[in-house]
């Protein structure tokens, strides 16, 4: 399966992280001040662009990717970065590619990386930066020092998105199983957990580049991201036809082109409670928000861990409602293919403890 540019500038990442071979390398270059042009892929469309220069085909080390730099002309590696193939070559790529770049190493970057869909490193001996050329995408290494700074700037910022959505989330379930839930309350949940992936992923691109240095930040990522509960799939799934109940749509949304659709809002859009209804059908304007509406009981189940879900399917299946199925009996669960009586009974005390959490918070 053919990769997207952001997909292969992953992956390059990972490859030019802290504690690689091929960074170790890189910097050898940079602080000999002598600059390369670095192809990481050899193929006949690679072979085809390069002209002159030397066929090496040694196995890859930073020392000697080091000496090779001295010389004019670009390097070719594999693309797992274990054999140089070529050294001191000229490339030649397509003239016709746009370019934006300015200086000759970079232009001929920038369309190699174009025409030929492997990623191209620049060592620049003035400017003293490191490049990286994945289709049109221009990526800059930077130090661990400045990386470091703003992961963790991101990390305060994780830990007081995850503690609003706990809030929120602790807030939707007490309001569910008192049947005062509205179209803000699930949409708020919504907007939280879009706003905490969003900032998950941006760590782990962070994590991703410091490598070695990473560790503490992946712990730390590994932790707030573990226990953020159920995903929006679960919570749009267990919305899925309120639009429907409440008379505003034909019938129930498409849970995964919703899913889909989340991480596609722009910035302005997810702070915009009404643009994330919309997600559920509500279209009605700021009045929608306040529409009740009535779970299936999917996000409450998924919180069961001896409940599979497939079993938690046929259960919401049968009861219909969370309202439904919290004033079901274990003779009623039982009913249920796949519940005997230890699954029926622990389905009836824990929707009993959700029931007593939501006193207690009430009061609290």
């Amino acid at each position: 399966m053919a990769r997207t540019p952001e997909e292969t500038l992953r992956q390059t990442l990972a490859r030019v992280a802290p504690g690689t071979d091929l960074r170790d390398g890189l910097e050898r270059i940079l602080r000999g001040r002598t600059g390369a042009l670095i192809v990481l892929g050899q193929d006949r469309l690679v072979e085809s662009l390069c002209t002159g220069g030397f066929d090496i085909g040694i196995e890859f080390s930073p020392t000697r990717l080091r000496e090779l730099a001295k010389m004019d002309g670009a390097i070719t590696l594999d693309k797992d970065v274990s054999v140089i193939h070529k050294a001191g070559v000229q490339l030649v790529p397509d003239a016709s590619i746009p370019t934006s770049e300015s200086g000759t190493r970079h232009r001929t970057a920038e369309r190699v990386a174009v025409q030929t869909g492997h990623p191209v490193i620049t060592v620049s001996a003035s400017m003293q930066i490191i490049a990286i050329y994945v289709g049109g995408i221009r990526h800059q290494l930077e130090g661990s020092e400045s990386i470091l700074a703003r992961a963790m700037q991101a990390l305060a910022t994780l830990e007081r998105y995850r503690s609003r959505l706990d809030q929120v989330t602790a807030a939707l379930s007490t309001q569910e199983i008192e049947d005062t839930t509205t179209v803000r309350d699930v949409a708020l949940v919504l907007q939280r957990l879009e706003m905490v992936r969003r900032i998950s992923e941006e760590i782990s691109q962070y994590v991703l580049e410091l490598g070695t240095d990473g560790r503490l930040i992946a712990l730390q990522l590994e932790e707030l991201a573990a226990s953020a509960g159920p995903g929006a799939e679960v919570v749009l799934r267990d919305y899925s036809a309120a639009a429907q109940e409440a008379g505003l749509a034909d019938g129930p949304i498409d849970v995964e082109a919703a899913a889909a659709g989340l991480p596609l809002l722009s910035g302005t859009e997810i702070v915009d409670l009404g643009t994330v209804a919309s997600l559920l059908g509500f279209t009605g304007g700021p009045d929608a928000l306040e529409k009740h509406v009535q779970p299936r009981g999917y996000r409450l189940l998924t919180r069961l861990s001896s409940l599979p879900r497939a079993v938690a399917e046929r259960v919401v299946d049968q009861f219909g409602g969370l309202q439904q199925l919290m004033a079901a009996s274990i003779e009623d669960l039982r009913a249920v293919e796949g519940i005997g009586d230890l699954r029926a009974k622990s389905v009836r005390e824990g929707l009993g403890r959700f029931a007593e959490d939501s006193l207690l918070e009430r009061y609290r």
